[in-house]
C-alpha cells in the first residue's frame, strides 16, 4: 500500500472526505488509505466563489471532497455553471479548458479538473480586472501587471 506524506503549516486548512481540519502547529500528515482531500490554497471557502469561474471551482470542490450524498447535486451544479460560462464567454481557450475539466472530474481525476479550472479563474480575473487570489476588483494601477502575469501563466497543451 502506498502512502502520501504532507507537510502542513500552522493554521493551514485541509479537507478530508468532507471534514475540515485546521492545523494548530506545523506537522506532517501521512495518508495511508484512499481519501478525497484538498489542502492549503486549493480549498475555496463558499464566500470566495464570487465569480462564474470561481463558482465552477467551488461546485467541483464540493463534488470532490463534500459528503457522498451531495456529490451528484454538486456535479449537476458544475455542469450547469460550465454551460452558462461557455455561453457567456468569447474565449475558446476557457471553453476548452472547462470541457476538459468536466471530463477529468467524470474520470475521477479531480486534481487535474481543479487545476484546469484554476487556469480559467486566472484568465477570468485578467479579463475582468480582478485580483487573481480573491476574485475582487483590484486598483487599476495593478491591472497591467496582472495581465502580464496571467499571460505568463497560460496553460500549455498537454
Amino acid at each position: 500500500m502506498s502512502t502520501l506524506v504532507l507537510e502542513m503549516r500552522a493554521g493551514e486548512l485541509m479537507v478530508v472526505n468532507g471534514a475540515s481540519l485546521r492545523f494548530r502547529s506545523r506537522t506532517r500528515v501521512e495518508l495511508v488509505a484512499k481519501a478525497r482531500f484538498l489542502f492549503g490554497k486549493q480549498v475555496m471557502a463558499p464566500e470566495a466563489a464570487n465569480t462564474p469561474a470561481r463558482r465552477i471551482y467551488f461546485a467541483l470542490q464540493c463534488a470532490y471532497v463534500g459528503p457522498e450524498e451531495d456529490r451528484e447535486a454538486a456535479m449537476a451544479d458544475a455542469h450547469r455553471l460550465v454551460a452558462e460560462f461557455q455561453e457567456a464567454t468569447t474565449s475558446s481557450m476557457a471553453r476548452q479548458l472547462l470541457e476538459r475539466a468536466l471530463a477529468m472530474a467524470e474520470q475521477d481525476e479531480w486534481y487535474q479538473a481543479l487545476r484546469l479550472v484554476r487556469h480559467v479563474m486566472r484568465h477570468e480575473a485578467t479579463v475582468l480586472g480582478l485580483d487573481v487570489q480573491t476574485g475582487l476588483p483590484m486598483p487599476m494601477v495593478g491591472v497591467a501587471a496582472a495581465a502580464a502575469a496571467a499571460t505568463a501563466m497560460r496553460p500549455h497543451a498537454e
